[in-house]
């Protein structure tokens, strides 16, 4: 609740600053990035899954894997967020990909993606954890004429490209 609070206040803050200010300003709800270049060790559920999977570790999955999410691919989202600033938008748009993945299904594809013989662990999910992580991006599509084009078999394939790069050199040395 405080992470959602602190993301309205923020959109408040904008729109109290553009209008006292005389500015222009847009608003994106990013939903879930990912793609080369992320930060291995982030913690998010892309990289700790292509990570496990990658060294054969198991696949930690919290609950039962039933939670859902979505996941925009980095050069979607950049297409969304030019689009949006070359509009005349000014209120708060989701930008993010609307298609769900349970994080079962979501482990199963990352460790089919990679080859990998990691068996998937289940964890106590923790208290906080959403159960559903899904933007509807009709505004996006209306407004902007903008939807994520990437699909995530294709956007996991070249994320893992990038990872393996990555683990490669760091063997090497």
């Amino acid at each position: 609740a405080c992470y959602d609070e602190g993301k309205r206040v923020a959109e408040a803050l904008f729109i109290a600053y553009e209008n006292f200010n005389n500015v222009d300003i847009r608003i994106a709800r990013i939903f879930n990035t990912y793609g080369p270049y992320m930060d291995p060790q982030d913690g998010r559920v892309v990289s700790n899954f292509i990570n496990q999977a990658l060294v054969n570790q198991p696949i930690t999955v919290y609950g039962d894997g039933t939670q859902t999410r979505s996941f925009c691919y980095v050069s979607d989202l950049v297409d969304g967020l030019i689009s949006l600033i070359n509009s005349d938008y000014k209120r708060p748009i989701n930008l993010g990909n609307p298609d769900e993945y349970n994080m079962l299904q979501f482990a199963e594809l990352v460790r089919e993606t990679i080859g990998s013989n990691s068996e998937i662990i289940f964890c106590e999910l923790p208290i906080d954890d959403p159960k559903r992580r899904c933007p509807d991006i009709r505004l996006a599509n209306e407004i902007l004429g903008w939807a994520p084009s990437i699909d995530l078999k294709e956007g996991l394939e070249n994320t893992v490209k990038w990872y393996q790069k990555i683990l490669d050199l760091a063997v090497d040395k």
